[in-house]
């Protein structure tokens, strides 16, 4: 019986029907480095992985915001920047990006 098979939506970033490569790839970079910054940030002594993983993740962040067409790729975007803000601000509070390299 057809109407009994419950389908679940498709995950997609391109809600507008068209690929966004470029726009993708950003949200990819960005959540990948937020993910990484996060993560890290709660071990201080990986405070130079988490504090340019998130660096780097903001820059990647708000340039994908910059570019981003649909409200899917707005919203992956900002938990990733959330992720790699809060990362980043742990690396810093850790030693931060140049900690006892001096």
């Amino acid at each position: 019986m057809a109407q009994t098979i419950r389908r679940f939506p498709q995950f997609t970033l391109n809600t507008d029907g068209n690929p966004h490569p470029r726009e993708n790839t950003l949200v990819g970079i960005a959540a990948v480095l937020g993910l990484i910054a996060v993560v890290s940030a709660f071990f201080p002594s990986l405070h130079l992985l988490s504090s340019w993983a998130g660096l780097f993740g903001i820059i990647a962040g708000l340039w994908g915001q910059f570019v981003s067409v649909t409200t899917a790729e707005r919203f992956v975007l900002m938990i990733a920047l959330g992720m790699a803000a809060l990362g980043f601000y742990l690396g810093i509070a850790h030693g931060g990006l140049y900690g006892g390299l001096w």
